[in-house]
């Protein structure tokens, strides 16, 4: 397993973590103390505004969980990945797209620049 593909897994983990002391712990192994996540709907530094972003996610698709599409592509610090979020009734993907990492030198996230392909309409 690569650094690229290790830092991914952790950032799924940390995006299915649906309990806050379990966000929080995935999100503190997956990030950097000031890393970032930026895509079109939002833009947040620190692992506490990176969490209430995935609670408040998990808040709008309760028990939908995301899954990587593809591989991971990775060079030096830098990593990219398809995604999907599935419904768990029927197994639907309402809203999908790709994200580009940085990482640190520890293997954390240093930043996120996520992509949003597909969105419900009147998500935004």
């Amino acid at each position: 397993m690569t650094l690229h593909t290790e830092a991914v897994e952790r950032y799924f983990a940390a995006w299915n973590a649906t309990e806050p002391d379990r966000i929080a712990a995935a999100v503190s192994a997956a990030w950097t103390p000031d890393g970032g996540y930026t895509d079109p709907m939002a833009e947040v530094v620190g692992r506490d505004e990176i969490a209430e972003l995935i609670a408040a996610v998990h808040r709008q698709f309760p028990g939908f969980t995301f899954r990587p599409v593809g591989t991971v592509d990775g060079h030096h610090d830098v990593a990219r990945f398809g995604w999907e979020l599935v419904s768990p009734t029927d197994g639907s993907t309402p809203v999908a797209g790709f994200d580009v990492l940085t990482l640190a030198a520890d293997g954390r996230i240093r930043t996120v620049s996520g992509f949003l392909d597909r969105v419900p309409t009147g998500a935004a």
